[in-house]
C-alpha cells in the first residue's frame, strides 16, 4: 500500500531523507521511530505531497506520488504533528468542510459524520469553536478529519499528543479496530505506543534505516530479554537474595533499585528460552524469601532504541 524506493531530501548541504526504501501491506501497524532530526516528519510530509522529494519514488496504493499526486492522496488520510485547523470554525462545521473537500455527498457523508463523531467523541464540543478547545480535544478534531473519508493509508504523526491515559486507551483501540483491512503509519516518540498497537517497527536516524522488524523481536535483542525482575517485601533481603542470584550459572549480572526493593538479573547468553527464571524461582521457593512479585521481561524496546540510534541524530 505504500512503496518507497530511493526516497531523498536535502535542505542546501544537509542529506535528512537518505535513500529510504521500505515498503508495507494491508493490516500493518507501522511504528516509524527515530531521534529527534531523523527524518520521520519530511518523510511522511514527501509522501503526503507537502514537500516534494529531491530523488527516489514513492507510491501509495500503486500511485505515484509525483506523477499522479490527487490520485495517491484520495487514498490517504493523514494527521499532521501540531493537528493544524482552522480555529474559528466548530469541529462540526470544519469536518462539514473536510467531506466537501473530500466529495463525501449524501447517506455515505451523513454516516461518516455521525461514526467519526462518536468513535472520538466530539458531542458535547461539535459547536464550540476550535481555539476554545482543550489540546486533546483539539488532537482528536484532527485525528477524526484524517479518518473521515474511510482511506485505506493513515498516517498519524503522534496520533496521542496530549491525550489523558484514558483518551489514548481509546484512540489505541480505535487504531486496532481500523487496522484488519488498512495500512496505519505512527509516527510517536511513545515507545509503549509502539509495543501496544504496532505490528512492525522501523527506527532511523540521519535519513536511513537502521532496524526493522516486529517490536517483540527488536525488544528480544536487549540485553533485558529474559532477565527476571525480583521485587522483596522487606529491605533485609536485599544484599542476601542479590548476592545468591549473582551466584547462578544461569545470571550473567544483576541490576538493582534498593528504593523500590528490586533486583533484575541478566540472563547469560546459552541460558535457554526463559533463562534463570526456573533457577530463581527455585531459590525463592528453597529459601522462603517474602517476595513480593517475580517478572519475566521480554526486552526493552527503549534499550534498543538507544542502541541503534547512539550517537546519530542530527
Amino acid at each position: 500500500m505504500i512503496e518507497l524506493n530511493g526516497l531523498t531530501k536535502r535542505y542546501g548541504h544537509h542529506t535528512v531523507v537518505d535513500q529510504l526504501s521500505f515498503s508495507c501491506s494491508p493490516g500493518e501497524v507501522l511504528g516509524f521511530l527515530g531521534p529527534n532530526g531523523a527524518g520521520k516528519s519530511t518523510t511522511m510530509k514527501m509522501l503526503t505531497g507537502f514537500v516534494a522529494p529531491d530523488a527516489g519514488t514513492a507510491s501509495i496504493c500503486g500511485h505515484s506520488i509525483i506523477e499522479n499526486p490527487l490520485a495517491a492522496r484520495r487514498h490517504l488520510g493523514y494527521l499532521p504533528e501540531g493537528a493544524p485547523s482552522y480555529p474559528e470554525m466548530t469541529p462540526g462545521s470544519f469536518l462539514n468542510f473536510i467531506a466537501d473537500i473530500r466529495g463525501l455527498t449524501g447517506d455515505t457523508r451523513k454516516a461518516r459524520l455521525a461514526e467519526v463523531t462518536e468513535q472520538l467523541h466530539l458531542g458535547p464540543v461539535l459547536e464550540q469553536s476550535i481555539d476554545t478547545l482543550s489540546k486533546g480535544f483539539k488532537r482528536r478534531v484532527g485525528l477524526a478529519q484524517a479518518i473521515l473519508h474511510d482511506p485505506d493509508v493513515l498516517i498519524l504523526d503522534e496520533p496521542t499528543d496530549g491525550l489523558d491515559p484514558n483518551q489514548k486507551h481509546e484512540v489505541r483501540e480505535l487504531i486496532r479496530s481500523m487496522s484488519a483491512d488498512k495500512l496505519i503509519v505512527i509516527s510517536t516518540h511513545i515507545l509503549e505506543e509502539v509495543e501496544a498497537v504496532c505490528s512492525r517497527a522501523i527506527i532511523i536516524a540521519a535519513g536511513k534505516i537502521l532496524a526493522d522488524d516486529a517490536p517483540a523481536n527488536l525488544a528480544a535483542t536487549s540485553r533485558f530479554h529474559n532477565a527476571v525482575r525480583v521485587t522483596l517485601a522487606e529491605e533485609s533481603l536485599f544484599d542476601e537474595v542479590r548476592s545468591a542470584i549473582e551466584k547462578l550459572p544461569s545470571v550473567a549480572g544483576t541490576e538493582s533499585d534498593r528504593a523500590r526493593l528490586s533486583i533484575t538479573a541478566l540472563a547469560r547468553r546459552g541460558s535457554g528460552d526463559a533463562g534463570p527464571w526456573r533457577d530463581i524461582s527455585s531459590l525463592v521457593s528453597e529459601n522462603r524469601w517474602n517476595v513480593s512479585s517475580l517478572q519475566l521481561e521480554g526486552g526493552r524496546l527503549d534499550e534498543v532504541f538507544r542502541q541503534v540510534t547512539q550517537g546519530t541524530a542530527a
